[in-house]
């Protein structure tokens, strides 16, 4: 058998259109920056079971870290609208973390917090840890010194995530919130926790004492406070009680074996009242917190 020779083909070249090279260089580079700012004003963090908002101070890390539960029929974009906590936590250094709470059939761009409620379609203290270890891939967060607060049903959800993960906490402050009931927890995370609750004594939305609905109670503001106290080893009467323009304070640190904790009333009704987010940086900083 002969074998033929085997004839030399010069390599192909391939010529490349200079303006669709371009064009895809763009597109690439668009891409990337879209993905580099997908978390703003108007567009939240996406993770498994929902999205969450966050805001870092100017300068470099690690940034202190307060976690904002927003309230019922709203979202966690609250936190680019809030003036008090920007102007007293976000320049003064602190992270703001805002977890969104659940979708509800019909209900737009609101969302809502289940605390406890038995058959709610996500755990939503794993939804917020969750949301913490995401953002920690995105800014330099120090989280041994992460702070827990909210508003209405962002309170409880506040209460719960102290209850249930306190360990992780430096100090929590609920507005206008009380733990729900009924609810499993027994509560252990409040050992050694700083808290403070501020409350209308207007509030007719949610009571001092909670309001029943058929499934559920709101929960009542001086029941969490007893359990608050036993647990930081705080006698029943207060160490110090404070009477200014625009609240009524009661608490308890001297006495208390391990915490602080501390009741401010103010007059109004179911609302934030002005000035309660420097009152809560305040007492972030200087509570007594066992060391744990």
């Amino acid at each position: 058998m002969r074998l033929g020779c085997l004839k030399a083909t010069k390599p192909r070249v391939r010529r490349i259109d200079p303006i669709r090279f371009l064009l895809a260089v763009l597109t690439a580079w668009a891409a990337s920056g879209a993905a580099a700012q997908d978390c703003g004003p108007d567009t939240p963090c996406q993770i498994e079971n929902g999205s969450y908002y966050l805001r870092v101070p100017d300068g470099p890390g690690p940034y202190p870290v307060l976690v904002w539960f927003h309230g019922a029929n709203s979202n966690g974009a609250s936190i680019h609208r809030a003036g008090g906590l920007q102007r007293d936590f976000l320049e003064h250094g602190y992270a703001l973390l805002a977890p969104n709470g659940q979708t509800r059939p019909n209900r737009g761009p609101s969302r809502f917090f289940f605390p406890g409620r038995d058959g709610s379609e996500r755990d939503d203290v794993a939804f917020t840890l969750a949301a913490l270890e995401a953002a920690q891939q995105r800014a330099d967060l120090d989280v041994n010194r992460l702070y827990a607060a909210g508003f209405s049903a962002g309170g409880s959800m506040a209460w719960l995530l102290a209850c249930k993960e306190g360990h992780r906490l430096s100090g929590m402050v609920s507005v206008a919130g009380a733990l729900r009931r009924p609810n499993a927890t027994d509560c252990s995370g409040l050992k050694g926790l700083p808290v403070m609750q501020v409350h209308g004594f207007a509030d007719g939305q949610v009571p001092l004492e909670g309001r029943g609905t058929p499934d559920r109670h709101q929960g009542d503001v001086w029941q969490i406070l007893k359990r608050a106290r036993e647990a930081n080893g705080c006698r029943s009467n207060p160490d110090d009680i404070n009477i200014d323009d625009a609240f009524r304070s009661r608490t308890w640190d001297a006495t208390c074996t391990r915490s602080t904790v501390r009741l401010d009333l103010h007059d109004g009704g179911h609302g934030l009242p002005r000035g309660w987010s420097g009152r809560a940086r305040a007492f972030f900083e200087s509570a007594l917190i066992e060391t744990r």
